[in-house]
């Protein structure tokens, strides 16, 4: 294997846990990255030679090594010994096989994401170094899972940074084009072919469960509703009406089978554009609503875009709370990495205290067990909602 050697004190984070090598890290006068080839599995040393571990290498990236081993090289054996052991702890914690079976980073498998939905599995790769690998995930998840299919999902923006070509094919077996599946309790069907990242986020799981409990006869508002994670979950648990809005009418279209497939598509209504002007019009309509879940996408994909990302949640909180009546409960979550709980914490309490409403902070959630967080890469936590009675 090449040699990578990094500048001094460089080694710090990566003693203390963390699995991430910056290109300004090392050390190019005496172990140029030029040349090298990108996925390449390259010996990490530390300025006086101490070998740290092995690592994927992605010369032209920012990130350009992310560790795999401590000792050796991510070879088959330790592949199958990876997975095996991001799978024992899913069984361990989930009672159904509906979860997200590798989570990069904190499986030690970085660059690698499995969604299973019962017997299909989607996967993404987003580095070179797991792409020479592929063929041996493939072949290791037909052995230990044994799927009726999996499906490539390498399509996505991630792909692109890293400069990877884009793909979305079959693989193993037969994948239709909705997957049925179960969360908390409720079948649903994933849009695997086209849907959003793998067809579903399975990371508000937790928190879905929580909100399931208190939707009973409530009318509830699902901004950015995607599939209808949370508003057909409320539906199914006992909700009087939600009413899904979404830019894609495609994402809409899935909301509505999700709901027929609850037998509750009597209780449901669509609202195709963008969120904003539709918060906008219901407010000057007059609607109120019980419940509003305000779960957008990342505004702040970037630490230079904190300013107008975190303006943004501002705006869209408070456009949500004028629409929630007197005792309504409000979800506001964020999966910006950049965007800390207690910066959306300030944000919901600046916008109650501008329209003069009380707000009483009822619980605060965080990513599912399937999305476990890395305690040394806190990159790895990233999801957070707050759950706000309003008076």
């Amino acid at each position: 294997m090449a040699e990578i050697i990094l500048n001094r004190g460089a080694e710090r984070r990566l003693k203390r846990g963390h699995l991430w090598i910056y290109s300004n890290e090392v050390d190019t006068k005496r172990s140029p990255l030029k040349g090298i080839e990108s996925g390449s599995q390259c010996t990490v040393c530390d300025s006086q030679g101490k070998k740290l571990g092995t690592a994927f290498i992605n010369p032209s990236q920012l990130i350009c090594g992310r560790l795999v081993s401590r000792d050796g090289e991510l070879d088959r054996p330790l592949l199958r010994q990876r997975l095996r052991t991001a799978l024992n702890m899913r069984q361990r914690y989930f009672a159904h096989p509906s979860y997200r079976l590798v989570y990069g980073d904190s499986d030690w498998l970085p660059g690698l994401v499995v969604d299973r939905f019962d017997d299909i599995l989607v996967v993404q790769v987003s580095n070179w170094g797991m792409e020479r690998l592929l063929p041996e995930v493939i072949e290791l998840l037909d052995e230990l899972v044994q799927p009726r299919g999996i499906l490539l999902r390498n399509d996505h923006q991630g792909r692109a940074v890293e400069e990877m070509p884009l793909q979305n094919s079959v693989v193993s077996g037969e994948v239709p084009e909705l997957v049925p599946f179960e969360e908390n309790g409720v079948g649903l069907l994933a849009p695997v072919h086209h849907g959003q990242k793998t067809g579903w986020f399975y990371d508000h799981r937790e928190n879905r469960a929580l909100l399931n409990r208190w939707v009973n006869g409530k009318r509830v508002l699902d901004l950015f509703s995607y599939a209808g994670g949370w508003g057909v979950q409320a539906l199914a648990n006992g909700a009087a009406h939600t009413t899904c809005v979404d830019a894609s009418q495609q994402a809409l279209d899935w909301c509505q089978a999700n709901a027929e497939h609850n037998q509750a598509a009597d209780r449901l209504s669509t609202v195709q554009g963008k969120a904003v002007d539709v918060l906008k019009a219901m407010i000057g309509s007059g609607e109120k609503f019980d419940v509003v879940v305000l779960d957008p996408p990342a505004f702040i994909k970037r630490r230079k875009d904190h300013k107008a990302g975190l303006a943004a949640y501002r705006h869209i909180n408070e456009l949500a709370m004028r629409l929630l009546s007197r005792g309504g409960l409000l979800v506001s979550a964020s999966c910006s990495m950049h965007l800390a709980a207690d910066e959306l914490l300030e944000t919901v309490r600046g916008a109650a205290r501008k329209l003069d409403r009380s707000a009483a902070i009822l619980s605060t959630g965080y990513q599912g067990a399937d999305h476990p967080v890395h305690p040394a890469i806190p990159e790895t936590r990233y999801l957070k909602a707050h759950f706000v009675h309003l008076g």
